[in-house]
């Protein structure tokens, strides 16, 4: 309970001792009954401090408490917190309780006062501050929301119509095709089985929320949804077709959003007569999970279906951050900056266990290769075909028939019914290969260096989004980061943490890896150089 935070139950606590009853009728009431029947039956109230049995029994079990604790903090690496903890709960059974509680009052005061505990209140507040945004009238009603409807029964179609079910709200799954919309819906049934299966819900609970989800075949079945969302594949000319018939069959006023990661949402909006009722509502996969939602506000967006998507996205538990309109827009953006300098260090020396090692080490969940593996290479060479873009390296895997978890190899390989990534010698011969052919005299690079050369590109490009207005505050930036692709939170997110660094050293640092590599997009952003100059940092 400690080291994790997270409640129990009533149940749970009554039976481990940690209260006494359970007031099952009026409080109050239940209150004075057991206070008298305390005083009746003479009961001595015992203080924690004196419970020496429950204290003789961890003593005597002290290898099995850090088996415990090495579990609980063994998926935390790098917070300091959970580790505290798991120090003030030892010390309840190897010092006094005097001692234990001077130590505890010691441990708060250094963690209190630490970069991480800073870190963590920033991101509770940027959090918060993302909620408001600018220009919008603060008593703008959103549309009511009473039925949704989704385009598209894939991956990402059926974790956004989970979504909806679990926030108790009708919805309809929209596919071409019959067998299209029985793997939807038997890959939704298969999700809310493994819930159920880990004791998340009940077996009710799961019945209520499947029949919630109803399918359909063709656009027509979206005419009675107050919201509908396209979750087709990422293709502008397929998106413009689905909001084209949009338009002629959703009613007025219905709130017409396109999940799409990075087209523009203008440019979908014109294949409608209504783009005052189009925006972009970005999902991250797996999308019954990701907190964060990537509102997206196209040049007509209405203020109040602006509104209308802040105020659904807490129906559904989501992060809301609302964006502007740019390729990739806030968090996508930036990845791609992190993507191309993470090849250049394949190219120049680091293996893709390497790069991953540094990463997960700085605090990510998993590093480029990993998660472009478990994404699926072929979605990005297609995305990068559309804008007639290439990637070397990642082009050759999906020449090879390498296209991530799902053909059990990509950057990494893959045991059969595993996702653990283990290195390939055939992914180090492709890369040697392709270096030797590009003139590269590769090195031995050092997780330092890696962590540099990902994360400040990735800062750069937060900067620029600033400058053009894509994102409103720094703090939005970091609240992407931190809930769309598992920034660790003790971190604060990639904008507070170059302030941490300092942005006279994040500049200096660009400009070093710009006239090393020849490449000009590194040249730090005028907004860095300018504030650098000041003295100053984005949180200003």
């Amino acid at each position: 309970m400690i080291v994790s935070g997270e409640p129990i139950a009533a149940a749970e606590a009554l039976a481990d001792g940690v209260i006494d009853e359970i007031a099952t009728g009026d409080l109050t009431a239940d209150a004075i009954a057991f206070a008298r029947r305390v005083v009746a039956e003479r009961r001595p109230l015992r203080r924690v401090r004196d419970r020496d049995d429950k204290l003789a029994a961890a003593r005597a079990d002290s290898t099995r408490f850090d088996e415990a604790a090495a579990a609980l903090t063994r998926r935390l690496r790098g917070r300091e917190a959970p580790l505290a903890c798991v120090e003030a709960v030892r010390n309840a059974f190897t010092l006094s309780f005097e001692d234990g509680l001077r130590r505890e009052s010691e441990l708060f005061r250094q963690l209190v006062a630490g970069d991480q505990s800073q870190a963590q209140r920033y991101i509770f507040f940027a959090e918060r501050e993302a909620a408001r945004v600018p220009g919008l009238p603060a008593d703008i009603a959103p549309r009511p929301v009473a039925r949704a409807a989704v385009i598209g029964a894939g991956t990402m179609g059926g974790g956004i119509a989970m979504c909806f079910a679990n926030a108790d709200i009708p919805v309809t799954i929209i596919e071409t095709g019959q067998d299209q919309l029985q793997r939807g819906r038997d890959r939704i049934a298969a999700n809310y089985r493994a819930t159920l299966a880990r004791g998340g819900l009940s077996a009710g609970e799961v019945e209520h929320r499947m029949s919630l989800i109803t399918g359909a075949l063709g656009l027509d079945a979206a005419a009675q949804a107050d919201i509908v969302i396209e979750a087709v594949f990422e293709d502008m000319a397929l998106k413009q077709r689905v909001f084209a018939e949009l338009d002629r069959v959703a009613k007025p006023g219905a709130v017409l959003a396109t999940n799409t990661s990075t087209l523009d949402v203008d440019e979908i909006a014109r294949a409608t007569n209504r783009p005052q009722d189009v925006l972009g509502t970005h999902f991250f996969s797996p999308a019954n999970v990701m907190r964060l939602l990537e509102i997206v506000r196209g040049r007509h967006s209405a203020p109040q279906v602006i509104a209308t998507a802040l105020a659904l996205a807490r129906r559904l538990g989501k992060v809301p951050v609302v964006v502007g309109v740019c390729y990739g827009f806030v968090g996508n953006r930036m990845l791609m900056r992190r993507a191309a300098e993470a090849e250049r260090l394949l190219l120049e020396g680091a293996a893709p266990q390497e790069v991953e090692a540094a990463l997960t080490a700085f605090g990510l969940p998993m590093g480029p290769f990993a998660m472009m593996d478990l994404a699926g290479l072929d979605v990005g060479q297609l995305i990068r075909k559309s804008r007639g873009e290439h990637a070397i390296i990642e082009d050759a895997l999906c020449a090879a028939g390498r296209f991530g978890q799902k053909t059990g190899k990509g950057y990494f390989r893959y045991e059969p019914g595993s996702r653990t990534p283990l290195p390939d010698p055939e992914v180090e011969r492709l890369i040697r290969a392709a270096a030797a052919r590009l003139g590269i005299e590769r090195r031995a690079i050092a997780a330092e260096e890696i962590v540099e050369r990902t994360v400040l590109p990735m800062v750069n490009e937060g900067a620029r989004i600033l400058e053009e207005g894509i994102a409103a505050r720094p703090g939005d930036i970091d609240v992407v980061w931190v809930y769309g692709y598992g920034w660790p939170v003790w971190r604060g997110g990639p904008m507070y943490y170059a302030d941490r660094l300092g942005l006279g050293h994040v500049r200096d640092r660009l400009e070093f890896y710009a006239a090393r590599s020849g490449d000009e997009s590194l040249r730090p952003a005028a907004l860095i150089t300018r504030l650098a100059a000041e003295n100053r940092g984005f949180g200003s």
